[in-house]
């Protein structure tokens, strides 16, 4: 049986995955707060306020860590730069989906996170696949999915995007440990 630990660190070259806290919350709204990054997920709204990071940090508080785990991507100089998340939805394998705040774009933090990620999810949570996709508007995270060694898999979902307030192309992806 694996024991699931309810609030992991991952560490990377650069980076440090951990556990939301309040601590967060103001760093996580600013970032979070940029139309550019809020339309190209699925969850998040815009305007993007504390309010809303400080429900986020519950929220994650709250997850069953066997079914999801979520980690506010650390940077060793500059503190938080981003979020990435793994959980289990409606797939047969669980998705991750991750951003990265604008000042730190362009940098290779999403890939390292996410590959710091892919590592733990099957070393310690277990898991011999993860799903993802993109926004057909953002080829940037489809190159940062593939870096990662995820796959296309032909196959686009319509998802309502919350910033956008309308439905967006998916390009959907695997990864196989």
């Amino acid at each position: 049986m694996c024991v699931i630990e309810p609030s992991p660190v991952v560490e990377t070259r650069r980076l440090a995955l951990r556990a939301p806290g309040g601590q967060d919350v103001s760093r996580l709204a600013a970032l979070a707060n940029d139309p550019d990054i809020a339309r190209m997920t699925l969850r998040m709204p815009h305007p993007y306020t504390a309010g809303d990071a400080e429900a986020f940090v519950l929220a994650v508080a709250g997850q069953d860590p066997a079914r999801a785990v979520t980690f506010v991507i650390e940077h060793e100089d500059h503190g938080p730069v981003g979020v990435i998340g793994l959980f289990e939805d409606s797939d047969p394998a669980p998705e991750v989906g991750y951003w990265i705040g604008r000042p730190f774009w362009g940098r290779g933090y999403a890939t390292e996170a996410l590959e710091g990620a892919l590592v733990w999810a099957s070393r310690r949570w277990r898991r011999r696949a993860m799903v993802a996709g993109h926004f057909i508007d953002n080829p940037a995270s489809g190159r940062v999915l593939e870096k990662a060694g995820f796959l296309y898999t032909g196959e686009v979902r319509k998802g309502f995007s919350r910033a956008r307030g309308a439905d967006a192309e998916t390009r959907r992806m695997v990864w196989l440990a």
